[in-house]
């Protein structure tokens, strides 16, 4: 899970606006119900383990890992399984994630499926206790009964019961005070499992249910609002993932925006983007890559072209850069820049550090490095993510199907605030690239949150 980023006035407003959310998605899509072309929903009978048949227990873990629960259920350095321990910062403190192994003492062991499916829809524990919000249970409430009951057969006969206590939140006072979330819940909780709409093809139901509920794409992808609320749960809203800020990641806008959204991308693009973490010459980067790693290169074809259906029928919202590709622009000596070459000290940044890779042209190496001219995140208007990729480097995904992981170097000991700023900028305006500028300013005020 990724936590937000919260301004003085929330600290002070609310235990609800104790908001985290998933680092996935940027849209870690779910798999489902039958009807879907699951595989693991048509495999053989087999025979029941611990009371749960094999192909209830087999659907339950597609399910489990296309939600990424491992992702915040365990602990880093090679934590066990599901038995949490995973520690979340926040402005208020550490959230610790729960051990939701089928353990009796330290885990879920006892639950019975009631209780289990209220954690996951209301965010209410067994003792009830008020869950952080570090769940989506916002959009889990959508899950559908029959995915409820395999993933609860998954969690208590397929998962390994781990004997361990996870350490307590060490949250802030009054945030503390988890009672408070009960008012938080019940304002801005949706209620109601998804249904599908009699307008729209089973296709596209299929993929806005993935999104929606299980995938829980909009925890990263939709704004929030003052309480850190989700400013929308579908596609009724216009704020529905338009792109937001969490853990000084900048989810990108997944609306058919030609310029920092999906416009021109096509839905094989997508939906390989999802599998591999590479499409259409984009490669994904951040808290992306862990989604793409854990949980929607696992995805059966048909749920990934069911998700890119859905997101490539989203109108375009909140557009923002513009990108023109043309041959004028090809020949220009300066690249699509508003400033010669000559003249652009961002230019000479990009060829002494960037150029080697991503190449003059801004085009990349095609599943190796990623094409900066028309790249959607080069061209959004929340920058976050391009200044951290500079400062503290990153790397692409390593997946079962996709191409071999990639490095890129950090430079926040080898470039000044006034150089990224400047490298940045260039590249926001070359090859046909059409967005506003970056300071040295912006720079330094992330990298004084990000103390780098």
């Amino acid at each position: 899970m990724k936590l937000p980023r919260f301004n003085g006035a929330t600290r002070t407003a609310t235990l609800a606006a104790v908001w985290t959310v998933a680092a996935a998605i940027t849209g870690a899509p779910a798999p489902g119900p039958a009807q879907t072309g699951d595989s693991a929903a048509h495999a053989p009978s087999a025979p029941a383990v611990g009371g749960a048949d094999a192909q209830t227990l087999a659907r339950g873990e597609y399910l489990a890992k296309a939600a990424d629960c491992a992702g915040c259920h365990t602990a880093a350095q090679r934590g066990a399984p599901y038995a949490g321990g995973l520690g979340m910062g926040s402005p208020f403190g550490t959230i610790v994630s729960t051990n939701i192994t089928p353990d009796p003492r330290f885990g879920i062991g006892r639950y019975t499926y009631a209780e289990f499916a209220r954690a996951l829809r209301e965010g209410v524990a067994k003792d009830g206790k008020r869950l952080y919000p570090a769940m989506p249970y916002a959009s889990f409430t959508k899950i559908r009964d029959d995915d409820m009951h395999a993933l609860y057969a998954y969690f208590m006969h397929g998962v390994a019961p781990v004997a361990k206590p996870s350490p307590p939140s060490d949250v802030a006072f009054p945030f503390n005070q988890r009672w408070a979330l009960r008012f938080w819940q019940w304002i801005f909780i949706p209620r109601g499992v998804y249904e599908p709409r009699a307008d729209r093809d089973a296709q596209w139901n299929r993929g806005a249910y993935l999104v929606q509920s299980l995938g829980h794409c909009g925890a990263c992808h939709t704004p929030r609002g003052a309480a850190y609320q989700e400013r929308g749960y579908d596609e009724s809203s216009s704020s529905y993932l338009v792109g937001g800020v969490n853990d000084h990641w900048f989810a990108p806008n997944l609306t058919g925006d030609a310029g920092a959204g999906l416009g021109r991308l096509s839905a094989q693009d997508i939906a390989a983007f999802l599998k591999t973490g590479h499409g259409a010459g984009i490669a994904a980067y951040g808290s992306m890559v862990e989604q793409i790693e854990d949980s929607s290169q696992y995805l059966t074809d048909d749920d990934l072209a069911a998700i890119a259906r859905y997101l490539k029928s989203l109108p375009a919202r909140q557009p923002y850069g513009t990108y023109t590709q043309h041959a004028e622009v090809a020949r220009s000596p300066q690249n699509g820049n508003r400033v010669p070459d000559s003249l652009s000290a961002g230019y000479n940044v990009y060829q002494s550090f960037c150029a080697r890779c991503h190449r003059d042209d801004g085009k990349g190496v095609p599943n190796v490095f990623p094409a900066l001219a028309g790249n959607p995140s080069v061209l959004a208007e929340n920058t976050t993510s391009l200044i951290r990729l500079l400062v503290e480097g990153g790397n692409s995904p390593s997946t079962l199907t996709g191409p071999p992981r990639q490095q890129m170097p950090r430079y926040a000991d080898t470039l000044a605030d006034v150089q990224i700023a400047q490298a940045l900028t260039y590249i926001r305006g070359a090859w046909g690239n059409n967005a506003q500028p970056i300071t040295a300013n912006d720079v330094s005020s992330l990298r004084q949150l990000l103390h780098k």
